[in-house]
């Protein structure tokens, strides 16, 4: 690839913290080697409050188009000079496109998740669903779930700045959506949340809790909440089996791993950065 590297060659680029994880250089510029495009794609370390500066250098440096990833997507979306309509409720953005020098947001996030649920066998539509988080995964997911028709969604999650989020998710869901049965929940309300998952179809984690190879952190650490009919799923694909995905396991629930659902999303950006069909490395 490196000697292919000329004055044309195009920029493309990952925004986010921590990005050393991230399988999305090697799957981007697997697809431009096997499509002959001329273009590299760079993961790119930046803080939450470096989103801005971010925004400006990829305007300076002309990317064409890249993703956002955790903690920057919300950050990113008040940068963008469009918002496709998905971005715009979910209010985030996991996709830049630079259109002529105007940049447009995507979600897909949403998408990869409820694609990489099929795949796994489990359709959406009827289940009831308990979401950990409010961030942009998380409220992709959501938003997503509720377009997939969804029976309810019980989102819980700490009281902090992020709580307030999820509460503007709701009503921007409810705008479009008056009847759908969604609700917000403190995350350390331990008797709510086991209630609530013993109801559950299926219990998904849109957090970075559990990231990292060799991390043992998991969103859910009373395992009792558990039980043999539910489903649970993690957005969280490295490392590919996390704490709460043995946990679950362990106790006999069937499991769905986030990789499906980067490579979902993945081949859904790919689409808007190049109008074409990201080839898939065999195994």
């Amino acid at each position: 690839m490196l000697e292919g590297i000329s004055g044309r060659t195009q920029l493309y680029g990952l925004i986010g913290s921590p990005v050393g994880h991230s399988g999305s250089p090697a799957m981007y510029n697997y697809a431009f080697e096997q499509l002959d495009i001329n273009a590299v794609y760079l993961a790119f370390d930046v803080k939450l409050e470096e989103t801005q500066q971010a925004i400006e250098a990829i305007r300076t440096f002309n990317l064409v188009g890249g993703n956002v990833t955790m903690p920057c997507k919300g950050a990113a979306a008040q940068y963008m000079d469009e918002l496709s309509p998905a971005a715009q409720m979910v209010n985030a953005v996991n996709v830049f496109h630079n259109v002529d020098g105007k940049l447009v947001g995507h979600v897909t996030d949403g998408l990869g998740f409820a694609n990489n649920l099929k795949n796994n066998g489990v359709d959406p539509k009827g289940k009831k669903f308990v979401v950990i988080g409010t961030g942009g995964a998380a409220t992709a997911i959501q938003v997503q779930l509720v377009l997939e028709g969804a029976a309810s969604i019980a989102i819980f999650n700490i009281k902090d700045d992020f709580y307030v989020k999820g509460e503007e998710t709701i009503a921007r869901i409810k705008k479009l959506h008056p009847d759908f049965d969604i609700t917000m929940n403190d995350l350390f309300d331990a008797e709510l949340l086991k209630q609530t998952v013993a109801e559950a179809d299926v219990l998904v984690n849109g957090t970075t809790l559990g990231m990292g190879v060799g991390s043992t952190k998991t969103p859910i650490s009373d395992t009792s909440i558990f039980h043999e009919d539910l489903i649970v799923a993690d957005a969280i694909y490295n490392p590919p089996v996390t704490q709460l995905i043995k946990d679950a396991e362990a106790k006999g629930c069937q499991t769905v791993t986030g990789e499906g659902m980067l490579l979902a999303q993945g081949k859904a950006a790919f689409e808007i950065f190049t109008g074409k069909e990201m080839p898939v490395r065999p195994k």
